[in-house]
């Protein structure tokens, strides 16, 4: 009898040639990592297990931001933050009443406005005006020197407007005197004083002795005295000349200048010498 005809407890032998083997039992499904092992009999209540771990909470995480910071940090940073809050406050409250149509409290607090927005913070609203300036106007400056001989001479004409644009042009961050000074005194003159140079008002006075002075410093900057002469005598010009058109506009303008030439202004002795007195 050979080992097919005993029960199926009979050990099978080695395989014959070209006879197939036994397979080999396939393995099971494998069990979930949240099941518990067989090893391991599972808890009565199922409750067991999520007691043992702790609740996770958001405060053990690390912090950033100001909540990183110490008490003492935190307590700058939030002040830093006020101080900050209330200088934007107090300026945009400045800047609207200077710019806002006269009122009550712009005129009673008149002095304060323009001690806050003059002059880093001027607005000027002509970019937006219906009539932009369509002009280039140069000013211009030339001495009258007095020699220790006793003798004078004349300098040549200088074009302040033209240094300013030069120091202006290339430069990410021009002072605010290059781009305004002489620009606004040349305004304060011009709306001072009538086509005849006449004073008009009683800002014509201070508006000449402005300009005057502003002349002055410049002339001393760029010693036009030289080294044992002094300036006597100043004499202002304007250069206007129109801004050309583009070149598709079919609008013709005048490209000659036209000169503005203010009288001759006596110096005071405290000025001679590029003082301001």
């Amino acid at each position: 009898m050979d080992a097919q005809d005993k029960g199926s407890d009979a050990r099978h032998g080695p395989a014959e040639p070209g006879v197939p083997g036994p397979r080999a039992p396939l393995p099971g499904p494998a069990a979930p990592a949240d099941e518990p092992s067989a090893a391991e009999p599972p808890s009565p209540d199922g409750k067991a297990a999520a007691a043992e771990q702790p609740p996770c909470d958001p405060s053990d995480g690390p912090r950033t931001g100001v909540a990183a910071l110490s008490p003492r940090c935190q307590i700058g940073a939030a002040l830093a933050l006020a101080v900050v809050a209330v200088a934007v406050c107090v300026h945009l409250g400045m800047t609207f009443l200077h710019v806002a149509p006269p009122n009550t409290v712009s005129k009673k607090h008149s002095g304060t406005i323009s001690d806050w927005v003059y002059p880093e913070f001027e607005q000027n609203w002509k970019l937006f005006a219906p009539n932009p300036l369509q002009q280039n106007v140069s000013v211009q400056v030339r001495a009258e020197i007095r020699t220790p001989d006793g003798g004078s001479r004349t300098t040549g004409w200088y074009d302040l407007s033209a240094q300013d644009g030069r120091a202006i042009d290339g430069n990410p961050a021009p002072s605010h005197t290059q781009q305004n000074e002489l620009r606004r005194a040349w305004d304060f003159y011009v709306s001072t004083h009538d086509d005849d140079n006449r004073p008009v008002g009683l800002r014509g006075a201070l508006s000449e002795s402005y300009l005057r002075r502003i002349m002055v410093m410049r002339l001393d900057r760029a010693d036009a005295a030289g080294r044992d002469g002094e300036v006597a005598r100043v004499q202002v010009r304007s250069r206007t000349t129109q801004v050309p058109p583009p070149s598709w506009s079919g609008e013709k303008v005048s490209d000659k200048a036209v000169h503005r030439v203010l009288p001759w202004w006596l110096l005071p002795e405290d000025e001679t010498r590029g003082g301001i007195g």
